[in-house]
C-alpha cells in the first residue's frame, strides 16, 4: 500500500508560480511512476504530468507543457509540481497518483492522494 499527501496549493494571480508536493508513505514511490491529475469545476478528471520511477522519462498534457515541470526525490519519497505562468484555467484540485507503468491512463493508477485546491485569479 502507498499512501499519497498532497500539499501547496492555494490562490494565487494569473502570472504566479506554486509548488505542489505529494509526500507517498507505506510502501516507497521510487519503483512507481508517479503523476498529477486535476478536476477542474464542472469538469472531468484529467492528466497532467507523470514521471517515470527513475525519472528519466516524463510526459505532460499539452494545456501545461512548457510551464509546468515535474519532479521527485526518492531518497525523500516525494514528488513535486512546479507550476509557473498560472491561468485561471489552471484553477482545479489537484492530485498525485501512482501507477506500476508509464502511463498518461488515469484508470492504471493504483494509488491516489486527496488533492489539493488550486485557485488562480486573473
Amino acid at each position: 500500500q502507498v499512501q499519497l499527501a498532497e500539499s501547496g496549493g492555494g490562490l494565487v494571480q494569473a502570472g504566479d508560480s506554486l509548488r505542489l508536493s505529494c509526500a507517498a508513505s507505506g510502501r516507497t514511490c521510487s519503483s512507481y511512476t508517479m503523476g498529477w491529475f486535476r478536476t477542474a469545476p464542472g469538469k472531468e478528471r484529467e492528466f497532467v504530468a507523470t514521471q517515470w520511477w527513475s525519472g528519466g522519462r516524463t510526459a505532460y498534457a499539452d494545456s501545461v507543457k512548457g510551464r509546468f515541470t515535474i519532479s521527485r526525490d526518492n531518497a525523500k519519497n516525494t514528488v513535486y509540481l512546479q507550476m509557473n505562468s498560472l491561468k485561471p484555467e489552471d484553477t482545479a484540485v489537484y492530485y498525485c497518483a501512482a501507477s506500476p507503468f508509464f502511463t498518461t491512463n488515469q484508470n492504471e493508477y493504483n494509488y491516489w492522494g486527496q488533492g489539493t485546491q488550486v485557485a488562480v485569479s486573473s
